[in-house]
């Protein structure tokens, strides 16, 4: 079967390219922002990428059309598919339909944290041998993609209350029936398609809806916000974690070390193992204790779980240290919320001590654009010495604002190339560049460690 894939280099449609080619199929692709690192992850699959959404990409004619939730009416290439009757589908609907089916679903979902807590997971079951197949929103660490059959009955997916399609407005994560779900945090996001916190809660609900009461839920204890939609009605066993001394907690870390690098953890009171890391922040502990829980519920001892995120590599993109020029180290982040940015920062403070951090940040995510979030922002990079706020194109309000209430030195800044010359002009030995955004932000990250090298 020909698959054509609209959207194609977005995190989830990508990994979900890799499975359709594993299954045989001749995969295509096209979208409008083709860019590293899943478009150089799809050319090593063997898959062609097109630029745009022209008709013509879709000649020969596909035998189906899987359409990502970024499309709308109006775009050529949808009103192609729809005038010419080529059966189409989302990409939720294909996978639960072709991929899914017989297999005991681990869904991960949550406002923060879900691809690397997803990737954690299918590490903890790939130490253990249970050969996992998975589909991750990003780029992990320690496998060939981000996406595989597996050879077991396990599937670990990253679940987004993203919408569906635009012919169907459901969160991703109401297609795919979890028996073990992770609820990893819960806040207002995504602003464009949710109106308020409540009706993200609903989503959230209706996945808590299609969880059997054989399966189980794992969530933080201090998550007031899944503790309202878990009121609502919950038929599934729940297992909390939480910091030693949270009561309602099973699952509790102990920190060897403020940074996060080094913890026990503790079951029902009891230290059952020891994680020793390269991760940092507390939001990786938090997310180490679901997956750790996760994969005990499907049979992985708590010692072997532990032992396999003490090799656990991460995910690109995620603090991923692309670069250390002159004692500079340079980091890629995705954060693109107040509370993501915030986490970020003070997982980094805690690793470098004393060493000057600049935060560069670009607000691309649809919410940031809104400017849904903006009065959380000056306080989110706070555990910065510097930060450069990138105003892009597009964005609908005046980043002035947030620098006025920065509580540490700030600025805005328009032009990518001038962003790379202050750092290069600024920047001292011993310090650290973390660079956030949920976009390929101009290829900041490359062109920042080349210029410090020249």
């Amino acid at each position: 079967m020909h698959i054509h894939i609209l959207g194609i280099c977005g995190t989830f449609m990508g990994s979900l390219a890799v499975l359709a080619k594993n299954l045989g199929h001749t995969v295509t692709g096209s979208d409008a922002n083709v860019y590293p690192p899943m478009s150089t992850q799809l050319e090593a699959q063997g898959i062609s990428l097109m630029q745009g959404y022209d008709p013509s990409h879709l000649q020969p004619r596909p035998d189906l059309v899987i359409v990502g939730n970024a499309m709308k009416r109006g775009i050529p290439a949808v009103e192609y598919v729809l005038n010419e009757g080529i059966p189409y589908t989302s990409g939720p609907q294909w996978l639960a339909q072709y991929v899914l089916q017989g297999k005991h679903v681990i869904g991960v979902a949550g406002t923060h944290g879900k691809t690397t807590t997803t990737t954690m997971v299918a590490w903890i079951l790939e130490q253990a041998g249970l050969e996992p197949g998975f589909l991750i929103g990003g780029v992990p660490m320690g496998f060939e993609a981000s996406a595989r059959l597996g050879g077991g009955k396990f599937f670990v997916v990253e679940a987004d209350e993203y919408d569906s399609a635009f012919f169907d407005k459901r969160s991703k994560f109401i297609h795919y029936a979890p028996r073990t779900a992770i609820l990893n945090n819960l806040e207002f996001d995504h602003a464009d398609i949710f109106d308020d916190l409540a009706a993200i809660q609903k989503q959230f609900h209706h996945l808590v809806r299609t969880i059997p009461g054989q399966g189980r839920i794992i969530v933080p204890a201090a998550d007031a916000n899944l503790a309202e939609t878990l009121a609502k009605g919950c038929w599934t066993p729940v297992e909390k974690t939480g910091l030693a001394g949270e009561a309602e907690a099973l699952w509790q870390a102990a920190l060897l070390s403020p940074d996060g690098s080094h913890f026990d953890v503790l079951h029902a009171g009891e230290k059952a193992g020891t994680v020793s890391w390269g991760m940092t922040g507390m939001h990786s502990v938090n997310n180490a204790l679901s997956a750790i829980a996760a994969a005990h519920h499907v049979g992985v001892s708590i010692e072997l779980a532990c032992a396999g995120l003490s090799a656990f590599g991460g995910v690109k993109r995620r603090m991923e240290l692309i670069g250390e020029v002159r004692g500079i180290s340079v980091y890629d982040d995705f954060a693109h919320h107040p509370t993501a940015i915030k986490t970020t920062l003070e997982g980094l403070r805690k690793k470098v001590g004393n060493r000057r951090i600049w935060a560069v940040i670009e607000p691309r995510s649809n919410t940031m654009r809104m400017g849904t979030h903006k009065d959380g922002l000056a306080a989110s990079a706070s555990d910065a010495d510097q930060v450069i706020w990138y105003q892009p194109d597009g964005l609908d309000w005046n980043l002035e604002p947030v620098i006025a209430d920065s509580p540490v030195p700030a600025k805005v800044m328009r032009n990518i190339d001038a962003i790379v010359a202050e750092l290069v002009a600024q920047t001292l030995d011993g310090d650290a560049v973390v660079i956030m955004s949920n976009g390929g932000f101009g290829g900041i990250h490359g062109k920042l460690v080349t210029a410090l090298k020249g």
